[in-house]
């Protein structure tokens, strides 16, 4: 019964893989920084009224700053 179990977990093991967690926080952090970067660059060309024509400068900066650092924290937690 034990094996049984054990055998399932070490397949799910080899088909996630053992960093899975860190391979995550690298496609979030990924997405938040480029994501929030391409928008700082390139803004929506047409804006309904009431919304902003851009993102808030400081609160984007501050996006790309923290999408970076989980970048490179799972960086270093896959090759460190």
């Amino acid at each position: 019964m034990l094996s049984a179990s054990t055998d399932k977990i070490k397949n799910l093991n080899e088909f996630l893989g053992e960093d899975i967690l860190a391979q995550l926080m690298l496609a979030i952090g990924g997405a938040l920084a480029g994501g929030t970067a391409m928008a700082l660059i390139r803004p929506r060309p047409n804006t309904k009224e009431g919304e902003l024509d851009k993102p808030p400068l400081g609160r984007s900066v501050l996006q790309i700053i923290i999408g970076l650092v989980v970048v490179i924290w799972a960086l270093a937690s896959l090759f460190g």
